[in-house]
């Protein structure tokens, strides 16, 4: 039952998706439901750079005629996703947080809009993303504490999310696009292994980087929607042809044991605030022998480097056009980049892709005793202003690496706002790494509920 303060845009998807296939409600009433609390919360939120009524609740009529109709219906059969407005969809525009892109509309949707379709997604709009998916923000505010930033640049989807105006979005990383915009805004974001996904239809910035991820509000619900979108795709060389990864399935199965996790300081440490360094120090005395430290050598110091010389000279070779159409229309920063990329050298680039490679294998030999490593996925709050979207360096090694992370709204920073848990697995390995995320969310949940029933009793009862 729903409570007095709830409607159907503040259900999990995994919910919703039961509520419809009892025929307890319907995809209309969720598609309105979602479309009611944008028009209510948008305004000030600023999440969407797209969305419109008649399209989204035509597109649920046609997901509840399926289900009426008897025949089989795909897994998220009614349920909104939102999706960045750098994957292009030929019925709503696909600008790209760019004036460069006003009014442009795509003639193909990307793979990862075709395979919502076929699953029965209702695509509830486009969300803003940070120019050309790099750095200057675009008009998004925290739905926490709209005086401070979501992150980026995939900050409409994480705030559309963190605001209950859809239970699932799309975004994409190249460093830390997703994970921090995630802890920011106080969901579940999840960036799969490299080439789970394919970007065929997505703006490229850097191909050996780029990623496609999830935001959800449970571990569950980010399974769900990846299960829906992942397959490689011929256009897409870093996409990877296997049989379908069943995350869902794995996610709400138990671990055949408890996991093991390496409490991970990482190269970006010493950026971390206070706070989230004393949080992290007492999540990992929480695990106890279920987590042990682990020191990365000064070697991996040479990640934001490595990923900083792949990323620019990618940018400087896919953007390239947007300079030619117009540079006195891109943000000095962006202008900068371009200009930087284009001046590293082959041989830096050709050393940097090895570096990658190589601090991928090394990283690989911790899973065979740990299940997950732990860290930070920022280096605390979201940072108060809009002009930046904060520091991605807690992202950066494990996105060089193509490993799958997944980032648990778990800690709160001194001004109550969330701090995300960074949970990183082994490549290939995401059903297990999201398994293991579940756990230890169940985890601390039962040893908060211990110590709180611990307190009254040696309080008397009292709160």
């Amino acid at each position: 039952m729903l409570r007095a303060d709830q409607t159907l845009a503040d259900l999990p998807a995994l919910m919703l998706r039961g509520r419809l296939e009892k025929a307890e409600t319907s995809a209309p009433e969720v598609a309105a439901a979602c479309l009611d609390r944008i028009a209510a919360e948008d305004g000030t939120v600023g999440a969407f750079a797209f969305s419109d009524r008649a399209h989204v609740l035509a597109q649920a009529e046609e997901a509840e005629a399926r289900r009426k109709s008897g025949r089989p219906i795909g897994p998220l059969n009614g349920i909104p996703v939102a999706i960045k407005d750098v994957i292009d969809t030929e019925d709503m525009p696909t600008e790209r947080g760019t004036p460069l892109d006003a009014g442009r509309k795509p003639r193909h949707s990307a793979s990862v809009v075709n395979r919502l379709k076929a699953a029965g997604a209702v695509v509830i709009g486009k969300t803003v993303t940070a120019e050309l998916a790099f750095l200057t923000p675009g008009k998004t505010r925290n739905p926490r504490d709209k005086n401070r930033t979501p992150g980026g640049s995939s900050s409409g989807s994480a705030a559309a999310v963190a605001a209950n105006m859809v239970p699932l979005a799309i975004g994409t990383q190249t460093n830390g696009s997703v994970i921090r915009p995630a802890s920011f805004c106080g969901v579940v974001g999840f960036k799969p292994s490299f080439g789970l996904i394919s970007r065929t239809g997505i703006l490229p910035l850097a191909p050996p980087l780029d990623t496609v991820g999830v935001f959800a509000r449970t571990i569950e619900d980010a399974a769900l929607l990846t299960d829906a979108i992942a397959g490689g795709e011929e256009g897409d060389p870093d996409s990877t042809f296997a049989a379908a990864p069943r995350l869902l399935e794995t996610a709400l199965s138990k671990p055949p044991v408890k996991p093991d996790f390496a409490f991970v300081r990482s190269p970006a440490w010493d950026k971390a605030a206070a706070e989230t360094k004393e949080g992290f120090e007492e999540l990992a005395g929480v695990l106890g022998e279920r987590c042990k430290a682990m020191d990365l050598p000064e070697t991996y110091g040479e990640c934001f480097k490595t990923l900083r010389t792949i990323m620019l000279a990618g940018m400087a070779h896919n953007l390239k056009r947007y300079e030619e159409r117009g540079a006195e229309q891109l943000s000095p920063g962006l202008r900068e980049a371009l200009a930087e990329g284009r001046s590293v050298a082959a041989a830096d680039y050709l050393a940097a892709l090895d570096w990658r490679t190589a601090a991928a294998a090394s990283l690989d030999q911790a899973f065979e005793r740990y299940d997950a490593l732990i860290t930070p996925a920022a280096v605390g709050e979201a940072p108060l202003g809009l002009q930046s979207t904060g520091d991605p360096s807690f992202c950066t090694l494990w996105t060089l690496a193509g490993l799958p992370a997944v980032t648990l709204p778990l800690l709160e920073g001194p001004n109550g706002l969330p701090v995300g848990v960074q949970l990183i697995g082994r490549h290939g390995y995401d059903g297990r790494l999201l398994r293991t995320a579940r756990w230890l969310m169940d985890f601390l949940a039962n040893h908060d509920r211990t110590n709180t029933a611990a307190d009254l009793a040696t309080s008397g009862g009292r709160p």
